[in-house]
């Protein structure tokens, strides 16, 4: 049994990790509320580029000299996945479960024959992948969540996967990421972003379709507009990063505060139990020196 000095110790240190989880269960919520706002003004904007793409790459239609972001090179032997997790841990299951999902698709993939290369966003991911699949990834990057996420890293991301585009260097790139659904779920979520998969047209399901004219031309808004959604793709998916992690860890702390409580309680009562065990066995002491004098 441990001694009244060492169950001290313990409540004492219980109680510093209780403080440190509400405090971070607080920050998470403080910065949740703003990453779920931007998260969920961005996905009408990226919803709205994809349709828009939809639209013009449907009046186009077969017409050769299309984009390479919207068809691809035309083959599927070259995967280029790009897992996005957060840089911080104490988030629950939420990296684990895109580290997972990506191991599958990985091993999933090499069963076919493909060839699998890897882009992780996130110093999460990039630290699970290093172990088993270092010899798969091409680059990595991280501070891809956080308070404030930029633009500018989105568009440099975007930037770099279409330069491996246009050197060949994969035929088809898929991002994995948690979609945020509410503070208590995050769902692994997998979309292709080359070849590009459009949304489809409710109007030709009901025998209607709508004739637009372009101007400039299809080709010339594809040229423009292709490079700007995959931008945008990515920059949606880092806001729902974001809002998710947060969410994530504001409900593991939350159950780490509630869990530290119920242990600062079962160690009390011990402690009482102890010391009243310790205090009887005294007096009994006490009591009988008294009566053999």
């Amino acid at each position: 049994m441990a001694s009244l000095k060492e169950l001290r110790a313990r409540i004492g240190s219980v109680k510093s990790t209780r403080k440190i989880t509400s405090a971070m269960k607080m920050v998470a919520a403080a910065k949740l509320r703003r990453a779920e706002t931007r998260a969920a003004a961005a996905r009408p904007y990226a919803d709205a580029m994809r349709r828009m793409l939809a639209e013009v790459a449907r009046s186009m239609g077969g017409e050769g000299g299309q984009p390479k972001l919207l068809v691809g090179t035309g083959g599927s032997t070259t995967h280029l996945l790009v897992p996005m997790s957060s840089d911080r841990g104490l988030a629950g299951a939420f990296n684990s479960n895109i580290n997972r999902k990506t191991r599958d698709m990985i091993l999933k993939l090499q069963a076919e024959g493909k060839t699998v290369r890897l882009l992780p966003i996130g110093r999460k991911t990039f630290e699970y992948l290093s172990r088993d699949f270092s010899d798969l990834i091409v680059d990595h990057i991280h501070m891809a969540s956080g308070k404030d996420v930029s633009f500018k890293v989105a568009a440099d991301l975007g930037e770099k996967i279409s330069g491996m585009l246009d050197r060949d260097e994969f035929d088809v790139c898929t991002l994995v990421y948690n979609r945020f659904q509410n503070v208590m779920s995050q769902v692994p979520t997998e979309m292709q972003l080359i070849p590009l998969a459009l949304p489809g047209n409710d109007n030709q399901a009901a025998g209607e379709t709508a004739a637009y004219e372009f101007e400039p031309d299809e080709g010339a808004l594809l040229s423009r507009l292709l490079p700007r959604n995959l931008q945008v793709q990515l920059y949606a998916t880092m806001l729902e990063t974001a809002a998710g992690e947060n969410g994530a860890r504001m409900t593991a702390m939350d159950s780490a505060t509630r869990n530290a409580g119920k242990a600062i309680d079962r160690l009390t009562l011990t402690y009482n139990r102890t010391r009243q065990t310790n205090i009887t066995n005294e007096l009994i002491e006490i009591i009988s020196g008294a009566q053999a004098v």
